[in-house]
């Protein structure tokens, strides 16, 4: 379901960097971003474990957009229908998930809010005949493995010496999915030893409040832009992988963020999201942060370029 995505060497666009960079492309997604790997693979798990006694299967997602347009899309492939309940900012959306043919439900101020609302009572009013299928944005570990699947890409994409020579992966984070995803992709390889370079923002801290407390942290209010990365918390299994060592926490504003995508779109004619362009800032902004991996120019860093449908 989800797309093989292309791997591009990107390093001489790039200028004055530390070493070699790929952009991992999964805004080549058919939903826009790398959430169809998880999810599309969470979905065509649950579809083949039918439950005693239910005649109809309905997916139900909660999403600021790309997780919501990935379980629209996986359904439809897979010709099942599916709800889509959304925080009220989610409006610009809407439209691309009802041509998809999701029905639409909005509800609270940010993901958290409507994620409740989809579980207790959304999905709890559905017809006793329905298998119902949840969808988490996030924190699921089937939703985990599909995403590790762009790293078993990479290493079909690359010759064995590049391989050996990757040392870092930089990512987004918002609540930890394509992060943990990263992890056991790296773990399933033989790559254990490479870093990863997790970026979030300021404004949605929830990875750098975890590591500050020693657990996870619920954020009482989230305020950002960068909408894909509002998540109220870090999964736990994201704190527990980041205890093993060889990640680091960045962080930037939103105005970077929006500024490294804007960037992205003048030198590559592609348009991502502000919530992607976190992880872009690491070489589109905030070079020094490659600094901390202590590369050589021939090493080799992967920016998972992981998309967003939204624009920016």
């Amino acid at each position: 379901m989800a797309r093989s995505t292309t791997l591009v060497e990107v390093t001489h666009q790039l200028g004055d960097v530390p070493c070699r960079v790929f952009f991992k492309n999964e805004l080549e997604q058919p939903s826009g971003s790398f959430k169809l790997r998880g999810i599309g693979h969470l979905i065509s798990k649950q579809l083949a474990e039918k439950e005693p006694g239910k005649t109809k299967v309905h997916v139900y997602s909660s999403s600021g957009g790309n997780a919501g347009l990935a379980a629209v899309y996986a359904s439809r492939e897979l010709g099942v229908p599916c709800t889509v309940v959304l925080p009220k900012w989610s409006a610009a959306v809407v439209e691309n998930l009802e041509k998809l043919g999701a029905t639409v439900i909005m509800f609270g101020d940010h993901w958290g809010i409507a994620d409740d609302h989809l579980r207790n009572v959304v999905i709890k009013n559905a017809p006793s005949d329905v298998q119902t299928v949840y969808v988490h944005p996030f924190d699921d570990p089937v939703i985990w493995d599909g995403h590790a699947s762009l790293v078993d890409e990479i290493q079909t994409q690359l010759s064995p010496n590049d391989v050996k020579a990757i040392r870092g992966v930089v990512c987004s984070v918002g609540g930890g999915g394509l992060y943990n995803g990263v992890v056991e992709g790296l773990k399933r390889n033989g790559m254990d030893q490479t870093s990863v370079l997790a970026i979030e923002t300021f404004q949605t801290p929830t990875f750098s409040r975890a590591v500050e407390n020693g657990k996870v942290v619920t954020l009482s209010s989230i305020k950002t832009t960068t909408t894909s990365l509002a998540s109220p918390y870090l999964s736990q299994k994201a704190l527990e992988n980041y205890r093993e060592g060889r990640t680091v926490v960045k962080m930037v504003d939103d105005l970077e963020a929006k500024s490294a995508a804007e960037k992205y779109h003048e030198m590559f004619g592609k348009k991502v999201e502000a919530s992607c362009g976190a992880a872009l800032t690491a070489v589109l902004g905030r070079k020094e942060f490659l600094q901390e991996l202590g590369l050589t120019k021939d090493d080799i860093v992967v920016v998972v370029v992981c998309g967003g449908v939204v624009g920016i």
